[in-house]
């Protein structure tokens, strides 16, 4: 801390909702924000408690939001690791669905290359992009497949 005193814990609460204004947290995301006001980690866990309690924070909300944003550019994959990072339990992760996930990809791909590919070399190259956004080989060679490209 830098010399202030910590936060009552009215202070505290109103700080976490601000943060929860603005957008969705995890609860590892919140305690790590709220750690450096805090008097005590347990102080911490107290509140984090008391918003779920009064369904104020939710992990599967912030996971479902998370997904849904990210969903646009990447893949389960990395929507996955993505959602481990910011603390998310594997359990919330697995109700997340990955359905659509060959839309997204056809999409995604259409968007980048809206030509089709005429060799082996531009293929592959669409093929890794894809990989680099975390969609599955089967995806990738069931899109490829199916838009045509060579």
């Amino acid at each position: 801390m830098s010399g202030e005193a910590p936060d009552t814990p009215a202070e505290l609460k109103a700080r976490a909702l601000r943060h929860l204004v603005r957008r969705e947290h995890s609860r590892a995301e919140l305690a790590r924000k709220l750690a450096p006001h805090a008097e005590s980690p347990a102080a911490i866990e107290t509140l984090l408690d008391l918003l779920l309690s009064k369904k104020q924070q939710s992990d599967e909300r912030f996971a479902e939001e998370r997904a849904r944003v990210l969903s646009r550019k990447y893949g389960a994959a990395k929507i996955r690791r993505d959602l481990q990072e910011r603390g998310i339990a594997d359990e919330v992760i697995d109700r997340i669905s990955a359905g659509g996930e060959r839309e997204r990809a056809r999409a995604i791909l259409e968007k980048k290359f809206p030509l089709k590919s005429e060799n082996l070399q531009e293929r592959a190259k669409r093929a890794r992009f894809l990989q680099g956004r975390g969609f599955s080989c089967d995806v990738i060679i069931h899109v490829l497949s199916a838009r045509g490209d060579d």
